[in-house]
């Protein structure tokens, strides 16, 4: 009987996505929390929330990708990494709502499925759920072939936290006179990335593997530094204090990320003199001969989350977070401005 053409003949392997289910299993189930019903394999995944402690809960949602910074994973051979990213891009945007994290499913599309790259993904990502305190409730894996290049694959993430509707994070508390903390990064995190293959790659013709004296590091340990996940720095903070606004610095930088979160009629001025800039940023413009302010409003500079308090309790929060071992950056203020200015100015000043 004549066999025809199978599936797999047009390059989608199902035994193949059986068997990387069943290789990720258990990564997956080693993220589970109380909350999470069932394992890997349904059609949904199934989490049943605990209210009682909120009066009115409203759920968050938030999701995310890594950008070209795929590019650099592919590059250098290294998956795990952008696992990390793709949960922190997700849970850092629903944490700066207020919002506890509670479950992370990811989609994954490839034009062919690479079992060690896909599980190396995996790995990366169950290791972010774990520093986030979420579940891996679920995802996708699609191989799409002739859609995407054979050893091309791409990312999305999406994360669903809980907050009390009374201690939802928007804002609108803020008033002159607050204060601005700065959270560091752990380096570009995962946003500028085109800039950044165009100037060093690109320009430069630098290879991920040639080490950087300026980095004391190869250029792809540096461009493949995990975006830092602040989840267990600011949820102990919501819990003890009022913080008025937290702005997570991705794409667009401080000016755009900031300026989300601050009221009309009111300015926040950042002193860039207040944190030192991670070496990387000051290489890149130099290389490309970028000028400060493309820098400022295309990556983070060193600061990847931004909170904003009352002056009363600065030096509280500031202990706090210092006591815990984290670093933390007075970094500007809130003041009254006219119509036309700016909602956010970077300066350089004491």
């Amino acid at each position: 009987m004549k066999k025809g053409i199978t599936y797999a003949d047009s390059g989608v392997n199902i035994d193949k996505g059986n068997e990387f289910v069943d290789r990720i299993k258990d990564k997956v189930k080693e993220t589970h929390l109380p909350g999470v019903i069932g394992g890997v394999g349904g059609f949904g995944g199934l989490f049943a929330p605990d209210f009682k402690q909120y009066q009115k809960p409203v759920l968050v949602s938030g999701t995310d990708g890594v950008g070209t910074k795929l590019k650099i994973a592919q590059l250098v051979n290294k998956h795990d990494i952008i696992g990390i990213d793709l949960v922190a891009m997700c849970v850092n945007d629903i944490l700066a709502q207020g919002a506890k994290p509670l479950f992370f499913l990811d989609y994954m599309a490839t034009g062919q499925l690479e079992l060690e790259t896909g599980e190396e993904i995996i790995t990366g990502i169950t290791r972010g759920c774990k520093q986030a305190g979420v579940a891996l409730l679920g995802g996708e894996t699609a191989e799409m072939p002739g859609f995407y290049q054979q050893g091309s694959y791409d990312l999305a993430g999406f994360a669903v936290g809980i907050v009390d509707r009374k201690n939802i994070i928007t804002g609108s508390k803020i008033k002159a006179g607050d204060q601005l903390l700065g959270l560091p990064s752990s380096g570009i995190h995962s946003n500028g990335y085109s800039l950044v293959r165009k100037v060093l790659l690109e320009k430069e013709g630098l290879k991920v593997d040639d080490r950087i004296k300026e980095l004391d590091c190869t250029l792809g340990e540096e461009l493949l530094k995990p975006t830092r996940i602040y989840v267990p720095v600011v949820l102990p903070l919501l819990e003890k204090y009022e913080v008025k606004g937290i702005a997570h610095i991705t794409g667009g930088g401080m000016p755009e990320n900031i300026a989300r979160i601050i009221p009309d009629g009111l300015q926040a001025r950042v002193n860039r003199e207040s944190w030192s800039c991670p070496p990387v940023f000051t290489y890149i413009q130099a290389k490309g001969d970028i000028a400060t302010v493309e820098m400022e409003r295309t990556f983070n500079m060193g600061i990847g989350m931004v909170l904003v308090v009352s002056p009363d309790i600065l030096e509280n929060v500031m202990s706090d977070i210092k006591a815990r071992g984290e670093k933390v950056y007075h970094i500007g203020e809130i003041n009254s401005i006219g119509k036309k200015e700016g909602k956010v100015v970077i300066y350089n000043g004491q």
